[in-house]
């Protein structure tokens, strides 16, 4: 069995070794990254397992912000053709928009300068193989350093009761909620609406929803306050978890988006702690919930377990009245590789907004 993570199992004689692929100049120069051409697919690295990823390190010589979104990175675990993680690159360690910035939580974090140095330590199993490919889908070439740490085991027993990781990426550039499409005013009792009650999650934005058998680990949520909505603050918008099927309600029914990554009072400070908080605030004060905003809750100490099916949904404003952009990144576990998520949308429509928002 692999041993956990914590301080008290590190002086547990495990079997297993130490290894690593990295982008090091095998000349014994100093040109210690691999260029990647426009349109270019590169395996970064090819494991014969039984193993388990650790730790991946990257940084990026690109030549601006956006490709945090134009670059994807996938993974794929022993013989499954599908890719169990295609993401864009930002937004895999943990900070959407197309952007980088310094960060810090438990699986993920930007380091300096300017959150350039990425890391993950998702621990990553697998029984025969893993394969990890970037994809350079803009229009320059740019310089990709890396490091990934892996452990080999001497029996597949070591990873035969461990489940595969899996990253799902989702975009709604426009949730296109009732009340500002209907240009509804605080003075125009919106109070009143019977669509201010919303006794189901139909028109939610999905942030995972995953067929199989497995643990779901958390999410970052990326929003971009790109118009101006009726009483605009949108972390109003209750979570929802289903699981295996249950109907609404669930029995994990939120109150509320900052509630659901345990902040309070509609908090406009960026703060960081292991598994939950606000890593990007971008609010004015003329317009606290202005432009672009990332939170994050991570069930480290507490996964959710399903044997079917999972849901994780949550309203874009309270019941859904509000209009904005939404995008996520889950992470979660299956007992079989499978392809992760929906189809990754081609790069126009992963492309963060122009910063200057829109006015009705």
């Amino acid at each position: 069995m692999i041993g956990c993570t914590s301080l008290a199992s590190l002086p547990r004689l495990r079997e297993y070794t130490s290894h690593r692929v990295s982008s090091w100049d095998t000349r014994g120069g100093n040109a210690d990254f691999w260029n990647i051409k426009p349109g270019e697919k590169r395996i970064l690295a090819e494991i014969q397992g039984p193993g388990c990823i650790k730790h991946i390190w990257m940084t990026l010589g690109i030549p601006r912000e956006d490709y945090c979104r134009r670059i994807v990175i996938r993974m794929f675990w022993d013989d499954c053709p599908d890719a169990s993680v295609e993401c864009p690159i930002g937004d895999f360690f943990g900070l959407g928009h197309g952007m980088r910035k310094n960060f810090v939580t438990l699986p993920m974090q930007m380091s300096p300068q300017s959150g350039k140095g990425f890391n993950c330590w998702w621990p990553m199993p697998f029984r025969r193989k893993a394969v990890i490919e970037i994809e350079n889908q803009g229009e320059q070439d740019y310089n990709h350093y890396f490091y990934i740490d892996y452990e080999k085991y001497p029996a597949v027993d070591a990873v035969q009761d461990l489940a595969y990781f899996h990253v799902q990426w989702r975009r709604e550039p426009d949730t296109r909620g009732w009340a500002f499409e209907e240009k509804k005013r605080p003075g125009d009792e919106i109070g009143k609406d019977p669509r201010i009650l919303n006794p189901s999650a139909r028109e939610n934005y999905i942030i995972c929803k995953v067929e199989g058998d497995g643990i779901y680990c958390g999410a970052h949520l990326d929003i971009d306050c790109f118009q101006r909505n009726p009483n605009d603050w949108y972390g109003e918008g209750d979570d929802m978890i289903f699981i295996d099927g249950e109907e609404w309600p669930p029995q994990l029914h939120g109150t509320g988006t900052e509630d659901w990554y345990h902040c309070a009072y509609c908090p406009t400070e960026e703060y960081n702690a292991p598994y939950h908080g606000i890593i990007l605030y971008s609010g004015t004060p003329e317009w606290r919930w202005k432009g672009k905003q990332t939170v994050y809750r991570y069930h480290i100490e507490d996964p959710l377990r399903f044997k079917k099916s999972i849901l994780v949904s949550i309203e874009h404003g309270h019941a859904n009245k509000l209009s904005n952009d939404y995008s996520s990144t889950a992470y979660y576990y299956l007992t079989e590789p499978k392809k992760g998520g929906p189809d990754l949308p081609p790069v126009e429509e992963r492309l963060p907004r122009p910063n200057e928002p829109q006015y009705p």
